[in-house]
């Protein structure tokens, strides 16, 4: 039997009870009736408020309705565009070769912003990045949500790329939720949880670098909360497209 070595993470006060409950959001909300019916325009639109919210907590914010219309010309902004628009094209690559999928992450999101001999070349942290990609390649046993929530948090602590490292980070988390069958569509827009709760997510995932016992039950309690208002976004999204004035 394949031991997780994750699971002494589950047995932190209140992180079981906390997963379960986003568990239980995210599988109401992918029951809403616009999913059966305009499931493509739900997705588009997702994928679009998760670039913008990804962008915003790079410290470039925008209104989304400004970046759907296409005048904003914010490299960041369009770096996270086009990573949100190549996920579903990594999703098989992903768990069995992360650190090239983390390379690729990076050129998409940092072109423009970075040197170009910078785009997809590691900085810093080069033996943890490995040890993150050992933990990521072929691991079915890690529950899904703690998987993303390592992934993210140990991206985002290393910041291991120049320029905006944390849109490589949350995309790597996506990812992981989608390849593992937790958001097989990628429905969940966790990154308008995460900016919805910025202060709490900038808090707590300083906490989880401080690897102390209470810093990872802080992050994973955080990272359930995000988890939950992504799923409320896709009833709010799913209400909109049918909504008489989005038809």
């Amino acid at each position: 039997m394949t031991l997780d070595p994750l699971a002494p993470l589950l047995a932190l006060t209140g992180v079981q009870a906390a997963f379960t409950e986003a568990r239980e959001h995210v599988d109401d909300a992918l029951r809403h009736r616009a999913l059966r019916r305009k499931g493509g325009e739900v997705a588009a639109e997702v994928g679009l408020r998760a670039a913008v919210a990804s962008a915003a907590l790079e410290e470039h914010r925008y209104d989304v309705a400004e970046v759907r219309a296409g005048t904003i010309t914010d490299p960041v902004v369009q770096g996270a565009l086009r990573v949100s628009e190549a996920l579903g094209g990594l999703v098989d690559l992903w768990p069995r070769a992360p650190r090239q999928v983390l390379a690729r992450l990076h050129m998409l999101a940092a072109r423009g912003s970075v040197a170009p001999e910078d785009l997809g070349r590691l900085t810093t942290g080069a033996d943890r990045i490995d040890a993150l990609a050992t933990l990521v390649a072929g691991n079915e046993t890690t529950p899904p949500l703690v998987l993303a929530a390592i992934v993210h948090a140990e991206l985002l602590t290393l910041r291991p790329f120049a320029g905006p490292a944390g849109v490589v980070a949350r995309a790597a988390a996506r990812l992981t939720l989608v390849s593992r069958g937790f958001d097989a569509r990628g429905l969940v827009a966790v990154e308008e949880g995460h900016l919805a709760r910025e202060p709490e997510y900038v808090g707590s995932a300083g906490a989880y670098a401080t690897g102390t016992p209470d810093g990872m039950r802080s992050w994973l309690r955080h990272y359930a909360a995000a988890i939950t208002v992504g799923a409320e976004e896709i009833r709010r999204i799913g209400d909109e497209v049918l909504a008489p004035s989005a038809s």
